[in-house]
């Protein structure tokens, strides 16, 4: 009776298809997944070995608001990341509807985003008399480590690319 069920082998079938499946749209977003990876990963990167030889070179203050800029780029570079994931879940679930409708939350989180980075660059400057400029070029990490990670894309042989 279970050789005769064809159940246990399309779900198997199923399994293999999703976990292996060889797709374009299934390359690309594990491509675009390993990109956003190599981009977070950059940017921290980028952030703590400028701090660090700020810190060596020339002084302390400068060498923390740098490794503060380029936190904060990371962490809004997540919080990024995750709010286009939501939105896409959203616009893939609503995607046979004629209007699709963006929660009211997203466009909140997003606005929240902006607000929460520029709070905390205001009370870093103030609280802590970090320079301004150390902590905006912590920032333009993130800008550093995009360009790097598209460079990166460019330059990689064809045979690995999908």
């Amino acid at each position: 009776m279970i050789a005769d069920d064809p159940t246990p082998s399309n779900a198997a079938n199923a399994h293999t298809a999703d976990s292996g499946s060889d797709t374009p749209s299934s390359r690309a977003q594990l491509l675009g997944e390993e990109t956003e990876r190599r981009i977070a990963w950059l940017t921290l990167s980028f952030g703590f070995v400028a701090a660090a030889i700020t810190g060596a070179v020339y002084r302390r203050d400068w060498a923390i608001g740098i490794a503060a800029g380029s936190a904060l780029a990371w962490l809004n570079f997540r919080w990024l990341a995750q709010g286009l994931d939501a939105l896409v879940i959203d616009s893939t679930a609503q995607s046979s509807s004629q209007k699709a409708q963006v929660p009211i939350v997203t466009y909140f989180l997003a606005a929240f985003r902006y607000a929460l980075i520029a709070l905390c660059v205001y009370g870093i400057f103030k609280f802590l008399s970090i320079p301004l400029v150390g902590l905006l070029l912590g920032l333009c990490s993130l800008g550093a480590a995009t360009i790097a990670a598209s460079i990166y894309e460019i330059a990689k042989p064809l045979k690995t690319r999908p």
